[in-house]
C-alpha cells in the first residue's frame, strides 16, 4: 500500500498551488479532482482538449498519480462522453484508477446498474477501473447495497470511505462485506456526529482497516481526504495523518 493525498484537500486552490502543498507536505502520491464545480481540472476542459488536460496531468513535480476522482454534471450523453476523455486521459498518464459518485438515493436501481456498467465498458476500454465512492445519501450510504450494485456490474469496485459508515444511517453496520471489493480509499478521522474531525479525535481504527486490506490482497493507495476546519492547523493535520498512515505501513 501507498499514502497519496487528494488535491481536494486544498479545494479552494488551482490544481498546481494545491501539489505544491502536497509536495511541502513530503506526500510523494496524489489523487487529481476533476470535478465539474472545482477550481483544479473539470471534465468539460478534459474534453474539450485532451492534450492540454494530459500536459497538465503530467506536470506534478515527480508526484505519481494515484487516481482521478470524477465528479460530472453534464446531462444525458454528454456525461459518458467527457468520461470517455477522462478514461483516455488516465490511460495516456498511466492512472488507473477512476473514482466515481454511485447515484442518490431515490435513483432506481435498474437505471443506476445501467449507468454503472456504460462507465465500467469506458474505462475498461482504456485499461482503467471504476471505484465507485460510499457516500452518505448515496445509494452505497447502505454496505449492502454497495455490494449488491458491485455484484451487479462486472468489474466495477469500490472507493472505501470509512467516515460514511461511521457518522453515517448505517453506523451499526459492519463493513468487513466490503473489503474484498475495495479499489480505492478515502481517509480522514470521523465521529458518530461529525464527518471530520482532528486526527487522534474520532473512531477510524485505521490500523484495523489496514490489516482487513492487508487480509484481501490490498495494495493500492490510501488517499488522504482532509479538508480545512476552522481552528485548526491544516497543514499540520495533514503531515500528522501522512505520519499516522506511514507508520502503519
Amino acid at each position: 500500500m501507498i499514502v497519496a493525498a487528494s488535491t481536494e484537500c486544498y479545494g479552494d486552490l488551482p490544481l498546481q498551488d494545491a501539489i505544491g502543498r502536497l509536495i511541502d507536505l513530503e506526500y510523494t502520491n496524489i489523487e487529481i479532482a476533476i470535478h465539474e464545480d472545482g477550481p483544479q481540472l473539470r471534465p468539460s476542459e478534459v474534453a474539450a482538449d485532451l492534450d492540454r488536460a494530459i500536459g497538465i496531468c503530467t506536470d506534478t513535480r515527480r508526484l505519481d498519480v494515484a487516481a482521478y476522482d470524477v465528479r460530472i454534471t453534464a446531462p444525458g450523453e454528454e456525461y459518458y462522453q467527457q468520461f470517455g476523455a477522462i478514461c483516455r486521459l488516465a490511460k495516456a498518464t498511466k492512472v488507473v484508477t477512476l473514482v466515481v459518485p454511485s447515484g442518490e438515493l431515490g435513483t432506481p436501481f435498474n437505471e443506476e446498474v445501467e449507468r454503472l456498467r456504460r462507465l465500467v465498458d469506458l474505462a475498461a476500454h482504456e485499461g482503467a477501473r471504476v471505484g465507485m465512492l460510499t457516500t452518505i445519501g448515496c445509494l452505497t450510504e447502505d454496505p449492502d447495497t454497495a455490494v449488491v450494485l458491485c455484484d451487479n456490474v462486472k468489474g466495477l469496485g469500490l472507493t472505501l470511505d470509512p467516515s460514511h459508515y461511521i457518522c453515517g444511517p448505517h453506523s451499526h453496520r459492519s463493513i468487513d462485506k466490503l473489503m474484498k471489493y475495495v479499489y480505492h480509499v478515502h481517509l480522514r478521522d470521523s465521529a458518530k456526529d461529525q464527518l471530520q474531525v482532528r486526527i487522534g479525535q474520532g473512531e477510524v481504527e485505521y490500523g484495523r482497516l489496514v490489516n482487513q486490506l492487508n487480509t484481501v490482497g490490498y495494495n493500492r493507495a490510501l488517499s488522504v481526504h482532509v479538508t480545512e476546519m476552522e481552528g485548526t492547523d491544516h497543514m499540520g493535520e495533514m503531515r500528522k495523518m501522512r505520519l499516522l498512515l506511514e507508520s502503519l505501513l
